[in-house]
């Protein structure tokens, strides 16, 4: 079965990274069929559908999936909406909507929805309606280039939780802090399931805990000050996160009685970022040195670093490889580079 995602164009590498991610950590086998600025299509066994569903909640960079029903181009659109047994697929009430994913494209997309709505009124059954609002079967139409894809919406991810969950809203706050979006998006490029253990060395305010103990990892947190340990704790607890051990360490020298299955971490480099007086790169490689230790075998460490400090001198002396780095350009000043290492 061809799935259609409609992604987020924040970025044009971390959507797809995190993407195929998400589907290794599940154990879904998925084949990228095309990539098209917002669209990626993926071909997954049908038996798998059901478990595409359930992995909804961790995505960060998707804005909805669907299941192709037709690929067609402007020419042969009615026609093949016309020849699809829609009766078979709509058994309640249904929606129309289009997506152009080329701007310059220019038509009236109401009369379209209206046109394509109306064909489909008339092979349904009689006591079928349509449902702008709230209909239990959405037809997703989507433009891109010269193609038109035609097909039934799976599910649209709930964005809500990323507005309501920004820094400056959770109960404790500090300057510097990372977006929900991106921390979900590290902890899922780490491809951690349900149950794993997740790291964060440099916790301050608990936001990549937060996405983390939300896809269902057991979350481990430590920072040198005892100020964001403690407001780790009240955040943590303000999400419903309750499976977590949160400390006061230095990165260099944090003690487990077990090893973690990832490290996600954006450790301080900002003007506002404390470091207890170290100098960054000397302490950012010496905590690597430690924090490798604590790693399984093959685990991954996905990290938040500026874009002046060379990662080789920040894993230099230790068994990490850089797997893929993603640049984000962050104001004139500042690019912020997300790199994936993994321990060999």
């Amino acid at each position: 079965m061809e799935i259609v995602l409609i992604m987020s164009q924040e970025h044009p590498t971390l959507p797809r990274a995190e993407v195929e991610s998400i589907l290794n950590a599940e154990n879904i086998p998925f084949q990228i069929k095309m990539e098209y600025g917002g669209i990626l299509t993926l071909e997954i066994p049908d038996e798998e559908v059901e478990a595409f569903h359930k992995v909804e909640k961790r995505f960060s960079y998707v804005h909805e999936a669907s299941k192709l029903l037709i690929r067609t181009d402007e020419q042969g659109l009615m026609d093949e909406i016309q020849k699809y047994p829609w009766k078979n697929l709509i058994k309640k009430d249904y929606a129309v909507r289009i997506k152009r994913m080329n701007k310059d494209q220019k038509f009236n997309t109401t009369d379209l929805e209206w046109k394509m709505g109306g064909t489909i009124d008339d092979m349904v059954h009689d006591n079928i309606r349509v449902n702008l609002k709230n209909p239990e079967t959405f037809i997703r139409t989507i433009f891109i280039g010269e193609e038109i894809l035609v097909c039934e919406r799976i599910f649209k991810v709930a964005k809500k939780h990323f507005y309501n969950l920004k820094p400056h809203k959770r109960p404790f706050f500090y300057p510097g802090s990372m977006s929900p979006k991106l921390a979900r998006c590290m902890v899922n490029l780490t491809m951690v399931g349900n149950g794993d253990r997740v790291l964060d060395p440099f916790c301050g305010t608990g936001g990549i805990l937060i996405e983390a103990g939300i896809i269902g990892a057991r979350v481990v947190g430590a920072d040198i000050d005892e100020r964001m340990v403690e407001g780790t704790i009240k955040n943590l607890e303000y999400c419903g996160i309750k499976d977590y051990e949160v400390f006061q360490s230095d990165a260099r020298q944090i003690n487990l009685p077990y090893v973690v299955d990832a490290i996600v971490m954006d450790p301080p480099y900002g003007i506002s970022a404390s470091t207890g007086g170290e100098e960054k790169p000397k302490l950012y490689n010496q905590s690597m040195h430690s924090l490798e230790k604590l790693l399984k075998d093959d685990g991954l460490v996905c990290m938040a670093t500026p874009h002046y400090m060379d990662m080789k001198e920040v894993i230099k002396g230790t068994g990490f490889k850089i797997i893929e780095q993603h640049h984000i350009r962050m104001h004139k000043s500042l690019t912020r580079v997300i790199s994936l290492l993994k321990k060999i």
